[in-house]
């Protein structure tokens, strides 16, 4: 399409009748070029490197990848926990796994960077997306996938990327908008074209998990015929964790209020959380303690079977959201997009002057956002949440609900 006349150009015009394309036209224009390269892209790369619940809420962008052509394959990169999740997910044809400099905890160096850069290249990707959260920079990766050869290479980014990128988007958040994680990332790929009408979350249960699950939970005394709680103490930064003590009086109240029928108590998290799950089961009766006892496909089957989740917003939060499981939150603001996606829930903190904070450890010491939080305000969403199902989710403000 040939450029508008210039100012100087008035002779002409007024001698001519010149189609001016709108500002609407010029984005039509450039956003059908930009998606007709990305329909050609077979081989696609998808790079989420932080943790589990991160990816599980990048999948429906990850679907909307693999949906948008018959053929395409879909191969994430991933750190450890986000890797552990790949046999589990339909939409990932193949996952590599990497430390990355740029991420926490990573002790990578030139040699295994160099390492992954020929590995990438020598797959020969069409395309890479890389997924981040807005408090990261895209950068880093964007570089390791134009040092890779890969042609296409589409993220957020706040900085002008020049030639890292050659599909920008602006990073709106947070000073203009705030979404949904899982929005965030159907937004970046809807940016190529990609689109799918599945926008919840995935997680694919094995059978022999299954089977297993089952076996764990009658072991630990578990009626697996009758309702039971699955309840998440702990999470991986110390300010996402609501007191231990406040757990064990949420979950007595619960027990009161649910009454004959209260569901049994079953307490999970990781080997390294098993003194706290038992400083929790301790302390609130009869319950039963799996921690360090489950892998992670036994952890979604237990869940897959829970009457309800009560948890810390941590991974297992959205596991129990890819498997449509009701989920009471107990949410510390240290971010306001990662509340349990399109499934039942109740998401509860105390709202506080330094919401947002986006800190592991409270940066002000009191932790008042779930510290002030009330047992008795859970153990009632938690009841309520069993007896009536679906009840909309309450969000820190500026959320659109999923």
């Amino acid at each position: 399409m040939a450029p508008p006349a210039a100012h100087g150009d008035s002779a002409l015009s007024g001698r001519l009748d010149i189609a001016r394309p709108t500002g609407e036209d010029t984005a039509a224009a450039e956003a059908a070029v930009r998606t007709a390269g990305w329909a050609d892209a077979r081989r696609v790369l998808a790079v989420r490197l932080d943790n589990l619940g991160d990816v599980l809420m990048t999948t429906p962008a990850l679907r909307a990848l693999r949906q948008s052509a018959s053929d395409v394959r879909v191969t994430l990169l991933a750190g450890g926990a986000g890797a552990a999740l790949a046999p589990y997910l339909p939409e990932v044809d193949e996952v590599i796994v990497a430390g990355c400099p740029w991420m926490p905890g990573s002790e990578s160096g030139a040699d295994s960077m160099e390492a992954l850069v020929a590995r990438l290249r020598a797959e020969r990707f069409d395309a890479a997306v890389i997924f981040t959260v807005y408090s990261q920079s895209a950068l880093p990766a964007a570089m390791l996938c134009w040092m890779a050869g890969i042609p296409l290479r589409l993220a957020h980014c706040r900085e002008n990327p020049y030639h890292l990128l050659t599909d920008w988007v602006p990073d709106p958040e947070p000073h203009e908008i705030l979404r949904h994680e899982v929005r965030r990332q159907l937004d970046l790929v809807a940016f190529v074209g990609a689109h799918t009408p599945d926008e919840r979350l995935s997680f694919r249960v094995d059978a022999g998990d299954r089977h297993s699950a089952i076996a764990r939970l009658r072991e630990a005394g578990v009626d697996p015929l009758r309702p039971y709680a699955v309840v998440h103490p702990g999470a991986s930064a110390l300010s996402r964790r609501y007191p231990p003590e406040l757990f064990a009086a949420a979950l007595r109240q619960f027990t009161v209020l649910a009454g004959e029928g209260a569901p049994q108590l079953v307490l999970t998290g990781d080997a390294g959380e098993a003194e706290l799950v038992e400083s929790v089961r301790s302390a609130c009766g009869p319950t039963v303690s799996l921690a360090g006892k489950l892998s992670l496909g036994e952890l979604a089957a237990v869940l897959e079977r829970a009457a309800i989740l009560i948890a810390n917003n941590t991974g297992p939060v959205h596991l129990a959201a890819a498997l449509g499981v009701p989920v009471v939150d107990l949410y510390a603001l240290t971010n306001p997009q990662h509340a349990p996606w399109k499934t039942p829930c109740r998401v509860l903190y105390e709202d506080v002057p330094c919401r947002y904070c986006y800190r592991s450890v409270c940066p002000q010491g009191h932790h008042a956002c779930l510290h002030l939080l009330d047992p008795e305000r859970v153990a009632i969403a938690a009841r309520e949440l069993l007896d009536h199902g679906a009840e909309a989710a309450v969000l820190p403000f500026g959320i659109a609900k999923g």
